[in-house]
């Protein structure tokens, strides 16, 4: 399968100011990406980590202050221009004004593009169709509900018929209804032939709509993988006690040969153990025996913020 983008080493440092100093901070420090054509890509990681940053510059809205990059066959730094007609960009924001309808709103982003009036029209009227926008077509947009919002934003990404979308946060705000439906939106996308890089810092769904991810943190990428291997890769259970004294559960079990890892929490210990189902009555004994107060006991397989805290030593939860 061919990469529909590629990065080498792509990095970004902005300059702030304290006060009188200038400090420069490196928001995105050399990150190799290769995403293929007509999968679902995400980027997670927490607020901060750099990702918007990225794909910005992935989006040519701002410039890479080195690397390079290869989007849809274009190349970012020679050929802009073309970047921007094979691509779509839905910012976290938003883009549609309170007094213009939908309709109005995704001809004239047709029109932008090079489409007559009347193959505007009717792109228009396919795209409403297909993200079920024609019941509110002509009301205006500040009449909308915030999930109808955010497919006109979605809509008026992809009216232009682009290889690839890269969607910023498409869900942040947005009711558990409302997310469903955006999760099924982007399936669509990805069905009709369409490479879709999402953003996100919800681990719920990185796992649930992505073919691969990246997670970033501070700048780097820390993993890179599917779901299902980037689990796999933190073997075993997680047991996470909750504990009335985290110091003495920690020096109870910090050593034992049931314990392959060991994390502190404010309340609770997490334990990666070989099998859980095993180990928890060692820790259960070791704890009284070191008469350490429990609260409760939870069982789980590695999810996605397990790996983030192995590769980080903090949970992406917290961040």
């Amino acid at each position: 399968m061919l990469d529909v983008i590629e990065t080498q080493g792509l990095r970004k440092s902005f300059v702030s100011r304290q006060g009188r100093e200038k400090k420069t901070v490196d928001a995105v420090r050399g990150v190799d990406l290769e995403v293929a054509e007509g999968e679902i890509f995400g980027f997670l990681g927490p607020n901060g980590a750099g990702k918007t940053t990225t794909l910005r510059m992935l989006a040519t809205l701002i410039e890479p202050d080195g690397g390079r990059a290869t989007i849809a066959g274009a190349d970012l730094l020679r050929n802009p221009g073309e970047v921007r007609r094979r691509i779509g960009y839905v910012a976290q924001g938003g883009s549609t004004w309170d007094d213009s309808t939908a309709r109005e709103e995704l001809v004239l982003q047709a029109r932008l593009y090079g489409a007559s009036k009347s193959a505007a029209q009717a792109r228009a009227q396919r795209v409403l169709e297909s993200f079920q926008l024609s019941e509110y077509a002509d009301r205006k947009c500040k009449t909308y509900s915030g999930g109808q919002r955010r497919r006109v934003d979605i809509a008026l990404g992809i009216i232009h018929e682009p290889k690839v979308v890269f969607l910023d946060e498409p869900t942040t705000g947005l009711d558990p209804q409302s997310r469903a439906h955006m999760w099924d939106e982007v399936r669509r996308l990805r069905a009709e032939g369409m490479t879709v890089f999402i953003t996100t810092h919800y681990l719920d769904e990185a796992d649930a709509l992505c073919d691969r991810i990246s997670i970033m943190d501070h700048g780097e990428i820390v993993a890179s993988g599917s779901p299902v291997s980037l689990k796999r890769s933190v073997s075993g259970d997680v047991v996470l006690v909750a504990v009335r004294s985290v110091p003495a559960a920690a020096e109870a079990l910090d050593g034992a040969e049931f314990v392959k890892k060991l994390e502190t929490h404010e309340d609770s210990v997490r334990l990666y153990v070989d099998d859980g189902a095993t180990a928890i009555p060692l820790i259960l004994r070791t704890l009284d025996a070191s008469s350490v107060e429990i609260g409760s006991v939870e069982l789980h397989r590695p999810s996605l913020d397990d790996v983030f805290l192995t590769k980080t030593g903090r949970s992406l939860r917290e961040s």
